[in-house]
């Protein structure tokens, strides 16, 4: 087997399907955990940069204080789930090569 077709066979996906199967499930859960943190990552971000604060809330008072970390986390979380700004998919591609899932 020459060079070419050994790199070839070595980043072919598995002819397996039960291992297909793992794979696309390691995969996914990946996926998943690398958009949770991007989502926890942009929520710190926008608190600490004041977003929900000032005029553009609701009336004030201690029920907003309570619920603006709810809402800026929910925030967060359509932000990364859209593509955030490609932490999720930077952290993700780094988790598959440690996990030997890269293609």
């Amino acid at each position: 087997m020459n060079p070419l077709s050994l790199g070839a066979a070595l980043s072919a996906p598995p002819a397996d399907p039960q291992e297909r199967a793992d794979t696309a499930r390691r995969e996914a859960e990946l996926r998943g955990v690398a958009t949770q943190f991007e989502a926890v990552f942009l929520a710190q971000m926008m608190q600490h940069a004041g977003v929900g604060k000032g005029a553009e809330g609701f009336d004030g008072g201690a029920g907003e204080d309570a619920f603006r970390g709810h809402l800026i986390a929910e925030q967060a979380k359509l932000m990364a789930n859209k593509g955030g700004i490609g932490l999720a998919e930077q952290l993700f591609q780094a988790l598959a090569r440690r996990e030997g899932l890269e293609r």
